[in-house]
C-alpha cells in the first residue's frame, strides 16, 4: 500500500487532475471528500495540509503536498516505473516542460473561466455573462490556432507520447465539450483527434466515474 490520501472533491477541476495520475500510474489512494459547500476546506484541519484553503491535499505519511500539478509531477516522478511514463524522452524533457507551462499559463485561465460562466454558474443558480463568455472564446479560439499548429506535427503536445502536459487538460476540456465551447475544439482537426483521444483514456473514465459515486 502507498498510504496516499487525496483529500479533495471529485467534481473538482484540480482534484481530477491528481486522481488522473493516480489511475495512469495504477496506484492505489484513499479519496478523503472535502465538503466545500460547508467550508471545509477553510476549516484549520484542512489547512494544515494546504494553506491556500483549496483542494486538492495529498497527504502520504509525513509528506503534504498542496497544487495539482506539483503533486501529479511528484507521482510521475516517484513512480516512473509504474504504469504510463506521462514523462518525455531526455531529448524531449524541454517541450515536456513549455507545454505544461502553456497549459497552465495560456489555457487553464481561459477554459476555467468559462467553465465558470458556461457550467458552474447555471449548476448554482447564477447568471452567465453573455459578454464575458464571448470574450474568452474568441480568446481561447487564438490559444487553439497554436495548439493546432502544434499538433499538426506531433501527436500529443510534449512529443508522440502522452504525457503530464496533455493529462493536465483533462478537466476542464471535458466540461467544455458539453458547451457552445465544443465547436472550437472540433474545427480544428488536430485538437479534435487529440481531444477524442486523450478523453477517450481509460484512466480518465475511471475519475469520471468517480462523481457517480459522489
Amino acid at each position: 500500500m502507498t498510504g496516499i490520501k487525496v483529500h479533495g472533491s471529485v467534481i473538482s477541476t484540480a482534484a481530477q487532475r491528481v486522481f488522473a495520475c493516480l489511475y495512469e500510474k495504477d496506484i492505489d489512494f484513499e479519496l478523503v471528500p472535502v465538503d466545500m459547500a460547508a467550508g471545509e476546506h477553510k476549516s484549520e484541519a484542512f489547512l494544515a495540509k494546504n494553506p491556500f484553503g483549496q483542494v486538492p491535499a495529498f497527504e502520504q505519511g509525513d509528506l503534504n503536498l498542496f497544487e495539482s500539478r506539483a503533486i501529479t509531477q511528484y507521482i510521475a516522478e516517484k513512480y516512473a516505473d509504474k504504469g504510463t511514463a506521462l514523462t518525455c524522452p531526455s531529448k524531449t524533457v524541454p517541450m515536456l516542460l513549455v507545454w505544461k507551462e502553456a497549459e497552465a499559463h495560456q489555457f487553464d485561465p481561459l477554459a476555467s473561466k468559462l467553465n465558470w460562466e458556461l457550467v458552474f454558474k447555471p449548476m448554482f443558480g447564477m447568471t452567465t455573462d453573455p459578454a464575458a463568455v464571448e470574450e474568452l472564446e474568441a480568446k481561447l479560439a487564438k490559444v487553439l490556432d497554436v495548439y493546432e499548429a502544434r499538433l499538426s506535427k506531433s501527436k500529443f503536445l510534449a512529443c508522440d507520447c502522452f504525457t503530464l502536459a496533455d493529462m493536465h487538460h483533462l478537466p476542464n476540456i471535458t466540461l467544455l465539450m458539453g458547451t457552445q465551447v465544443k465547436k472550437h475544439f472540433d474545427c480544428r482537426p488536430h485538437v479534435c483527434a487529440w481531444v477524442a483521444n486523450i478523453t477517450a483514456r481509460p484512466a480518465w473514465a475511471k475519475v469520471l466515474a468517480l462523481q457517480s459515486k459522489k
